[in-house]
């Protein structure tokens, strides 16, 4: 999130030093699932699903714009997705959910629901357990690590200054300019300050006049030895990535600042897995970890500006990748008060009372 938003205020010609802590802080950057999604998004807020796609509508060009400023490629795949059910009332359930929210976008929720046989024909691997699944065209998949890598190459072609192994301590506020000070002593003078620490807003969140409304939700994945191609589209429990592994997850725990990973939770994803994708059962797993969330009480993004620190801006959300496109093409519009800024009025903390 700091490096897409920062390659967009770099574009806009402003001289950009992002701190960006050290390797031992918690990091979703580096151990999201890869989703480019859309369904299920905003689906008791349609400002979010609006948001949503919205940004994912700016991905094909966002990727393409990346890999020519940092020469280097991305894999990124926007085939549509789905989300696999294994009970009727389940699939019922969202199928109705979904109709509801097109019905709040005027139509605008191009959704479908593929039964057993319609699935089965998409992906003859999934197994007779399945008895549907939602499909949504816009959603995708991209190899993460391969975007952190390309927007920090095409930031620093803009001259980013990338501060690592330090963090910010304290600062000072004259009404018009901040002394930030970080922990190994240096001070950096800036007027505007954007917040995009993830689970450090907790701390430095009331620093700078906001409401450090954030919590750790983990998230365990699992991958697979490299396979042949297996799966044609990506799913909410599911993906095949470029090099050939099936990536498997999907779990939501509150355990606080604890990203291990447990065995009786490896196995509740393995076992849905394999219910999903019999064939799973023969595969090796290679791989696993565990990473945190960053989770607002709503699970909707925050976007606020400080009113006891002008020029100070909180940017959080649990979306990093989707909304990867948004944060670098609009975002800067919005924190500079600037023509074309969407409004975000939607998504301030004033929403938590």
């Amino acid at each position: 999130m700091g490096l897409s938003i920062a390659h967009g205020l770099l574009k806009c010609g402003l001289n950009v030093t992002v701190v960006d802590g050290s390797d031992t802080d918690f990091r979703a950057s580096r151990g999201n699932f890869g989703l480019v999604w859309v369904q299920s998004k905003g689906l008791h807020h349609p400002e979010y699903a609006k948001w949503t796609q919205r940004a994912v509508s700016l991905y094909p060009d966002f990727v393409s714009r990346l890999e020519n400023e940092a020469s280097t490629p991305i894999s990124y795949e926007r085939t549509g997705g789905y989300e696999y059910f294994l009970n009727e009332e389940s699939l019922e359930e969202r199928a109705s959910q979904f109709s509801d929210l097109r019905n709040k976008l005027n139509g605008d929720y191009p959704f479908e629901v593929f039964d057993q046989q319609r699935i089965r024909d998409e992906e003859p691997n999934i197994g007779p357990r399945v008895v549907g699944a939602t499909y949504y065209p816009d959603d995708g998949h991209i190899n993460p690590l391969q975007l952190l890598h390309a927007l920090l190459i095409s930031c620093k072609a803009m001259d980013l200054n990338h501060l690592t192994g330090v963090h910010l301590s304290n600062f000072n506020y004259n009404g018009d300019r901040f002394a930030l000070k970080l922990t190994d002593g240096r001070v950096i003078d800036t007027k505007r300050v954007v917040l995009a620490a993830g689970l450090g807003a907790k701390k430095l969140g009331p620093m700078f006049g906001f409401k450090g409304l954030v919590q750790p939700q983990r998230g365990q994945v699992l991958v697979s030895e490299k396979l042949p191609r297996v799966l044609n589209r990506p799913s909410l429990t599911l993906r095949q990535v470029n090099e050939g592994a099936i990536q498997i997850g999907d779990s939501k725990e509150d355990v606080g600042f604890d990203d291990h990973q447990t065995l009786d939770v490896t196995a509740r994803i393995a076992a849905k897995a394999t219910a999903i994708m019999p064939s799973l059962s023969n595969v090796r797993l290679v791989r696993s970890w565990g990473a945190l969330r960053v989770m607002s009480p709503d699970g909707l993004p925050i976007y606020q500006a400080s009113s006891e620190f002008p020029g100070a801006t909180l940017v959080t959300c649990h979306s990093g990748i989707s909304l990867a496109a948004a944060h670098s093409e609009l975002l800067s519009r919005w924190i500079l008060s600037s023509e074309g800024a969407p409004n975000l009025d939607y998504f301030g903390e004033k929403r938590f009372g």
